[in-house]
């Protein structure tokens, strides 16, 4: 019997409460869908403590209820940052792993719309968690077509 590859992807962004628990639970999903979660280990993550032990914002929770996903935080070797304030983050704590072998980029850099940078709703409205919904969406979609 083959042996079955898991691969990994962790999602960053500065509280993890707005964008990363909506771009886990959007790729959690596709994943779902496809019949293929057991050959991933997917999580969330903050490049800061300024919401540590906080729950998702309850507007992005609101967001996941109304397009079906659940939300929920699961225990990454993709690491996949919100804008260039975590990606900078994250390539500095990763000169610090010794033989760190994450791939450290931009979730946007999978949008085919070219919006690099997953702009944070946390002092928005309900439209902004929903702008940052359809593009985790897009950016997911892709770059599981291309981690495939």
């Amino acid at each position: 019997m083959a042996e079955q590859v898991t691969k990994s992807v962790l999602f960053m962004c500065l509280g993890n409460i707005c964008r990363s628990p909506i771009a886990e639970a959007v790729f959690r999903k596709l994943v779902t869908d496809q019949n293929i979660s057991d050959n991933w280990r997917i999580d969330s993550a903050a490049t800061s403590t300024y919401e540590l032990g906080s729950p998702p914002d309850y507007r992005g929770q609101a967001c996941m209820k109304k397009h079906g996903i659940p939300v929920s935080h699961y225990i990454s070797i993709h690491i996949l940052c919100m804008d260039e304030s975590n990606l900078r983050d994250m390539n500095r704590k990763s000169n610090q792993v010794k033989n760190c072998r994450a791939k450290i980029e931009l979730l946007g850099s999978y949008d085919p719309q070219k919006q690099l940078i997953i702009e944070d709703p946390y002092y928005g409205n309900d439209a902004d968690f929903e702008t940052v919904y359809q593009q985790c969406v897009r950016c997911c979609r892709a770059f599981l077509e291309q981690v495939r």
